[in-house]
């Protein structure tokens, strides 16, 4: 069953992902697909932009967010990489995601989105508070500012310089940008993933309580950084 699980969220069919919940309450969420890379159900879902499965997922209390794949993956680093924006944005609202976590080849989570222009997974990022790791100077696979540079992504380049020399400043002006308030930012989306995981399985209420009051002690404000490696270049978590 968690193999069709699996699929289920890598096509993005969110029905099925409930369904299958629903009937399977013992189902292994964290179950790794040896045969696509042990690439996770969450995984899968991050690399194809589906963020309504993400949201599903990230709301089942037996979910592991940072489980890595065969190469050393997160999911946050794959839906940084893929330029998967909404998906980014609710792993960075999750306190258990380790949004600087590297590859088994050093590549951290900022590099790819860099290298790429992916600009609104960074923007986002920055507006987080999230502690950001731009790498060091000159270093491959961590350079990020470097990597933007290499690949004339200008305004990329624009954006993490400022950054680098006033992440205060920065986060206010893309938080004004985005629209988000500088003060708290609840996620709707994903308090409506924890209601409706809550009366999907036909939990209790207590336990729905539950979900709400861990849900806005959380997210009721973007949560700090629980990385487990600090790297050269890190500008540290904004309050």
């Amino acid at each position: 069953m968690e193999k069709t699980f699996w699929k289920a969220a890598d096509d993005g069919k969110v029905k099925g992902v409930k369904s299958i919940l629903r009937k399977n309450p013992s189902l292994n969420v964290n179950w790794k697909n040896e045969e696509r890379g042990a690439h996770t159900a969450l995984y899968a879902a991050c690399d194809n932009g589906h963020d309504s499965v993400v949201s599903i997922l990230l709301a089942h209390p037996d979910i592991d967010p940072d489980l890595k794949q065969e190469n050393g993956k997160t999911p946050f680093w794959r839906a940084c990489f893929s330029g998967r924006t909404s998906c980014a944005r609710l792993l960075l609202q999750d306190h258990r995601v380790m949004v600087n976590e590297p590859d088994n080849s050093g590549e951290t989570p900022l590099f790819w989105p860099a290298y790429k222009g992916h600009q609104d997974v960074i923007k986002w990022w920055i507006a987080s508070g999230r502690e950001m790791n731009l790498g060091t100077p000159g270093e491959y696979n961590t350079d990020a500012i470097g990597a933007a540079k290499e690949e004339k992504k200008t305004e990329v380049v624009r954006l993490l310089e400022r950054f680098k020399s006033d992440p205060a400043k920065t986060r206010s002006e893309v938080r004004l940008e985005l629209r988000i308030n500088n003060g708290q930012s609840v996620n709707l989306h994903l308090l409506i993933s924890h209601l409706s995981f809550s009366f999907l399985l036909f939990i209790s209420w207590d336990l729905t309580f539950f979900f709400l009051f861990s849900f806005f002690f959380h997210n009721c404000r973007f949560p700090c950084d629980h990385s487990t490696k600090a790297h050269q270049g890190a500008v540290r978590r904004l309050s």
